[in-house]
């Protein structure tokens, strides 16, 4: 019996050294591993069968189950080995470490601002696809596509509520379902409860999740930031929204000339300008609001006010699908929408000004719309509101061409209907007094 004693602590030791979960079994205590055993390669397996003997009768069956459960190949992935984006596939390993991720798109995925479920894709990326953000959108010879390809277009109408098309009937709030409401004549209405008609009109421009700020057109510094940031661009405003049928209506009502009718407003965009552009605008109107006083009178700081201006166009700006700038330095749309205005140009579209060199806006939309031309083929005309630091304005019935900067003491010139003019014109003389704020597309 005591002859056989070696030979089975020897097969003992090479079972445990194939099998490490099972020396939590049994450990013989006159076998001592030398530390280089670690590093060495494990012995091919005997080619005759091994018994193995019976557990050592002081261990528990629960521990020498957990013991050969350890040394059991796993049967799942392992939660933490999982892509910490997807959660469904393996951590890529790529021989030397295992990265978070089980692809690079989902890598590129995971560095996406943090969105609510199915909304990972409203926020826009430059001039990246809108749903993986690294390849270029799009372009076909006509217009640039918001995705890279048909694959992260169908994507990112999978996962995004905001990118389907309402079905017939029902609420048109970001990702509700629900019926819509209907009104009391029968026809369908376009929200399924007052909640979701508020968050409609009022959404934020930039995600189109939240609704916006009082006296902004985003929900929170976040949005404002990634809108500055991504600027110059231009953000469609939905139909129902509170801000367009503020300007839609202001279109309306300052369309003055007889005789012509009110052409409908089809779209309407928000203009975003970079940071820098629109501190120099802030630092005049400061300026202006200091020597004026203004806002202790009622009015806006500067006085500031929506003024019409209409201008050539040489590409389809605004029209369905186009929020691309075109690459022409001379396309006037796309030059002032991007950059503003540039008193320097002043004379190169109608060679003089009544009231000099100055930049030229209306409060009469019809009057702004006859300086309206597209030099492209389009069902729609455009037309610029912007905001103009007005101060202390000039009242004038008569031409002033030499002007170069308005009357001492004043801050502009109020060109008045009647003696030269059938309708008004406000003319300031800095940049720094003008912003482009709306792109307003309408029927010829």
């Amino acid at each position: 019996m005591t002859s056989h004693i070696p030979l089975a602590l020897s097969l003992l030791q090479t079972f445990a050294t194939q099998y490490p979960g099972a020396k939590q079994l049994w450990t013989p205590p006159s076998v001592v591993t030398p530390p280089a055993a670690a590093t060495q390669s494990p012995p091919a397996a005997p080619s005759a069968p091994i018994s193995i003997p019976p557990p050592n009768p002081q261990r528990s069956n629960t521990a020498s189950s957990a013991a050969i459960a350890s040394a059991s190949p796993p049967t799942s992935t392992n939660a933490s080995n999982l892509c910490e984006n997807c959660q469904l596939r393996p951590k890529y390993l790529d021989g030397n470490k295992t990265h978070p991720y089980c692809s690079k798109s989902c890598a590129n995925q995971a560095k996406l601002p943090s969105q609510p479920p199915g909304l990972s894709t409203s926020i826009p990326k430059s001039a990246n696809c809108d749903f993986c953000g690294v390849r270029p959108k799009f372009f076909d010879g006509k217009r640039t596509h918001p995705f890279c390809s048909k694959a992260c277009s169908k994507n990112a109408t999978a996962q995004n509520p905001l990118l389907k098309p309402n079905a017939k009937g029902l609420c048109h709030a970001p990702g509700c379902q629900k019926p819509a409401h209907t009104n009391a004549n029968g026809s369908p209405g376009s929200y399924c409860s007052l909640a979701h008609k508020t968050l409609g009109e009022t959404i934020c421009l930039m995600c189109r999740q939240a609704p916006k700020q009082p006296q902004s057109h985003f929900c929170g510094s976040q949005c404002a930031d990634d809108a500055e940031k991504n600027g110059p661009m231009i953000l469609e405003v939905p139909a129902g929204h509170v801000t367009f049928k503020s300007v839609a209506d202001q279109f309306k009502a300052s369309w003055r000339h007889t005789g012509k009718t009110c052409p409908p407003v089809k779209r309407i965009y928000k203009i975003v300008a970079p940071q820098a552009t629109l501190a120099s605008y802030k630092a005049y109107q400061t300026t202006v609001e200091n020597a004026g006083q203004f806002l202790k009178s009622g009015r806006s700081a500067g006085n500031e006010n929506r003024r019409w201006h209409g201008t050539r166009r040489e590409c389809n700006l605004g029209d369905k699908g186009q929020t691309q700038f075109c690459a022409s330095t001379t396309c006037p749309l796309c030059c002032i929408v991007k950059s503003s205005f540039d008193i320097s140009l002043w004379g190169t579209k109608t060679g003089w000004g009544r009231f000099g060199k100055g930049i030229y806006t209306s409060s009469t939309s019809s009057k702004s719309n006859d300086y309206s031309h597209n030099d492209c083929t389009s069902s729609l005309k455009a037309i610029l509101l912007n905001k103009v630091i007005v101060g202390k304005g000039c009242k004038l019935t008569h031409d002033s061409t030499s002007l170069t900067a308005p009357p001492a003491g004043y801050d502009s010139v109020l060109a008045e209907k009647g003696g030269s003019l059938n309708y008004d014109e406000l003319v300031v003389y800095t940049n720094d007094a003008i912003r482009p704020s709306f792109l307003v597309m309408y029927e010829p």
